[in-house]
């Protein structure tokens, strides 16, 4: 899930904006991306993907937020990591692009979100979980 737009890093781009599938993050009037509706992050990375400025940390836990400040994700080491590991940009020399390896992460996401959605959709019929 989406955590924190590290601001000071943030050009304002707003390449992040444009490629997030759940509309997660808008452009504060600063024109720097901000997070707008954290809990619709998808977890899909494209928009750590599209940061040339490496501003944006997403967490791998997709079914609640963490609460991690921009000092803790830098602490991390992984700002910016998975653009490097997937060998965009200026990591092209470097890296090779194993984007295609999300294949497998989103076809596991599907199916928990199937998974997921059964499950709401049983809960709403029997009034509890069942």
């Amino acid at each position: 899930m989406i955590e924190v737009v590290i601001d000071d890093r943030c050009g304002g781009c707003g390449s992040c904006v444009d490629v997030c599938p759940s509309d997660v993050l808008e452009r504060a009037a600063s024109g720097k991306a901000v997070i707008a509706r954290q809990a619709d992050c998808q977890t899909c990375y494209l928009c750590e993907l599209y940061c040339p400025e490496d501003a944006l940390f997403v967490w791998p836990q997709t079914d609640r937020i963490a609460g991690i400040t921009a000092d803790q994700a830098l602490a991390t080491g992984d700002v910016g990591g998975f653009r490097r590991d997937s060998g965009w940009d200026e990591h092209a020399a470097t890296h090779t692009n194993q984007h295609w390896r999300m294949g497998a992460i989103f076809e596991r996401a599907r199916l928990m979100a199937i998974d997921d959605a059964a499950a709401k959709a049983a809960r709403d019929e029997n009034g509890r979980t069942s």
